[in-house]
């Protein structure tokens, strides 16, 4: 395909799924009162700043809603759009590994929007005294539920990195296993920089991604061993071909000189040209 159409039906796949966006968000508008009330029962009330930031986080919450129920059509365009110049091996890698990292992102956001965000603004509430009372803005309560979601969502892909670093041979489950003190160090530190300034937050994101570390090296084996197999199976097919060809070898050569002998005897048996059989 030429590249202009390239670029048209990259243009006709981003208007698609921006039409998408938009039309769900405009459904999702007669939800989003609903899920702002879920949104803000950590905190208990919020207060606007701006006589149009009530109007405008309705507005983002709706888009959010739209997006995340778009995704779905939005991938499957995506996917439209790449597949056609892959191989076969290569689009079912890509699926998988689309559909892994989607899982995989909508859990860590649904982990964090449940359990995470409940907890943490509790916690970070608890400290309010007599003489300090909270005073949240909607659009500073919005924004801090939004960074953790997307931070956990993003957290939440280290089994998938793993698992293609591992199919790729670049990461081996040994070393990961024997570096686990490390891991736990440099994800306590994640979390230190993704999260509030206090403990509780650090150890909500820290401890589930602990796990999934720990079941990362369990898929880097396993990924593995399927790598060795499949790779034992491809030999033994390597191999019975090149009997196989050996055999239809052997066999065209026995017809070969099987034929010549034949023809040496027809040759001793029939008189000379010209001649006359005695």
């Amino acid at each position: 395909m030429p590249f202009l159409e390239h670029l048209e039906e990259l243009r006709g796949l981003l208007l698609q799924s921006a039409l998408a966006i938009v039309f769900l968000a405009c459904g999702a508008w007669f939800f989003s009162e609903r899920a702002l009330d879920y949104l803000v029962e950590p905190v208990g009330t919020l207060v606007f700043l701006g006589p149009a930031d009530a109007f405008t986080l309705r507005v983002k919450v709706a888009l959010l809603l739209g997006f995340l129920a778009s995704l779905p059509f939005v991938l499957h365009k995506v996917w439209g759009f790449v597949a056609p110049g892959l191989f076969e091996g290569e689009k079912r890698a890509i699926s998988l590994t689309v559909a892994g990292s989607t899982v995989l992102f909508l859990g860590g956001a649904a982990f964090g929007f449940f359990v995470f965000v409940p907890i943490a603004v509790r916690f970070l509430l608890g400290f309010a005294t007599e003489t300090l009372r909270p005073m949240i803005s909607a659009s500073s309560y919005f924004s801090f539920v939004a960074k953790m979601l997307l931070a956990f969502g993003i957290v939440f892909q280290l089994p998938l990195v793993v698992v293609i670093l591992t199919y790729f041979g670049l990461l081996q489950p040994e070393w990961l296993l024997r570096q686990w003190r490390y891991a736990i160090v440099l994800i306590a530190c994640v979390a230190a920089v993704l999260t509030p300034p206090d403990v509780a937050s650090q150890v909500l994101m820290g401890l589930p991604v602990v796990a999934l570390y720990f079941l990362s090296v369990a898929l880097s084996f396993a990924i593995r061993r399927a790598r060795r197999r499949e790779k034992e199976r491809s030999d033994d097919e390597e191999a019975a071909d090149a009997d196989d060809e050996s055999e239809d070898e052997a066999e065209a050569e026995d017809e070969a000189e099987g034929g010549a002998d034949g023809d040496e005897e027809r040759g001793d048996g029939e008189p000379a040209p010209g001649g006359q059989a005695e």
